[in-house]
């Protein structure tokens, strides 16, 4: 899978959350079969644009943790996540060390891998099973 595949795989799949639910980085890479790339999860949706359409709701995945990650010193983009997190209803709560906390018993969305379409065929072209975009076998 290249850099662009990737990419839109994540987006893909994060677009999937439920609407005042959350899941992890990791996750997500699990989703997409790439399990120990959490840390390029978070860069895809760093650098994903304003303007991507379909919108794809970011602010739905953090830690593995339930922690809002945070963005380094200077930035708010911890406060725009949990701004827009309690605007869809989701509880986020202050921790020990003010960092913001969800509680994935309550709000965490965990699929099972293999259950969520991740928007792409990771099968060769003209490997059997390959199929056209309405799903017809063109082997």
């Amino acid at each position: 899978m290249d850099s662009a595949e990737f990419h839109a795989a994540v987006y893909h799949v994060v677009r999937r959350i439920p609407y005042q639910r959350v899941t992890s980085y990791g996750h997500i890479a699990k989703l997409i079969g790439m399990p120990n790339y959490s840390r390029l999860v978070g860069q895809a949706l760093k650098f994903l644009s304003r303007d991507v359409e379909p919108p794809v709701p970011w602010q739905r995945v953090i830690s593995s943790a339930g922690t809002i990650s945070s963005r380094g010193p200077g930035t708010n983009g911890a406060q725009i996540q949990r701004e827009a997190l309690e605007a869809e209803g989701v509880e986020v709560v202050v921790g020990r060390t003010g960092e913001f906390r969800v509680d994935l018993a309550r709000w965490g969305w965990f699929p099972a891998p293999g259950t969520v379409d991740i928007g792409l065929s990771l099968t060769p072209a003209g490997a059997p099973g390959t199929t056209d975009g309405a799903g017809v076998d063109v082997t």
